[in-house]
């Protein structure tokens, strides 16, 4: 109780427009820019459930999920994600729910998803669909931890792939990850479903934390 009493919230979910979404649009806005081709892209929500910073003991929920195997944490930090999107208005209507894939041998090494746990718990308090199998990562990325801005981005790039998966159009795709850093490995999700789903399918992005303000 002490633990949740302090910890760190943002409120992203309740602003459609908070400093994460507006991160997350100017990578859309700035990916637009640079495509001679490019059509246009609605306003993508963007909320995480706590502030994330690497020297605070509470980053210790989403390492622990992720490095130790801590799943009934994930799930528990998971479902508050979930019942704060559920209390705002412009999530109301997502209906499908896809974690971050990772790489097939990292997720045998592992033995489990960490995006997958939460988005789970997320799918379930918004009443919608998940799609786990929908991406998939088609190339072994570098951990992103210590890498820049700029290789994050390249480390990424079309890292992503949409699967033959046959499901019907969904209205608002809402992709989940465990922590924002740059946003640049939701942004290559968001490129990859563009190749599938036409851009009047609102794609919006959910965090457990975020990384600065």
């Amino acid at each position: 109780m002490d633990c949740l009493e302090d910890l760190p919230l943002t409120h992203y979910w309740g602003q459609e427009h908070n400093p994460m979404a507006d991160r997350f649009n100017g990578l859309v806005e700035h990916g637009l820019d640079d495509k001679a081709d490019s059509g246009t892209e609605r306003y993508a929500y963007a909320a995480a459930l706590f502030f994330y910073d690497a020297e605070s003991p509470y980053s210790r929920i989403t390492q622990r999920l992720k490095y130790n195997g801590d799943i009934p944490s994930g799930r528990f930090f998971g479902q508050m994600l979930g019942r704060a999107l559920a209390s705002a208005e412009h999530f109301s209507d997502v209906d499908m729910v896809i974690p971050v894939p990772l790489h097939w041998s990292r997720k045998w090494k592992r033995g489990y998803n960490q995006a997958e746990i939460i988005a789970e718990e997320v799918a379930r308090e918004l009443a919608a669909g998940l799609g786990k199998g929908i991406l998939m990562r088609q190339r072994k990325t570098l951990t992103q931890t210590a890498l820049s801005i700029e290789e994050k981005a390249r480390n990424v790039h079309e890292a992503f792939a949409v699967t033959n998966a046959d499901i019907p159009t969904p209205r608002h795709i809402l992709l989940i990850d465990d922590v924002f850093t740059t946003g640049s490995t939701l942004y290559a999700c968001l490129t990859a479903l563009r190749t599938r789903f036409h851009d009047g399918v609102r794609i919006s992005v959910a965090t457990s934390g975020v990384v600065g303000s």
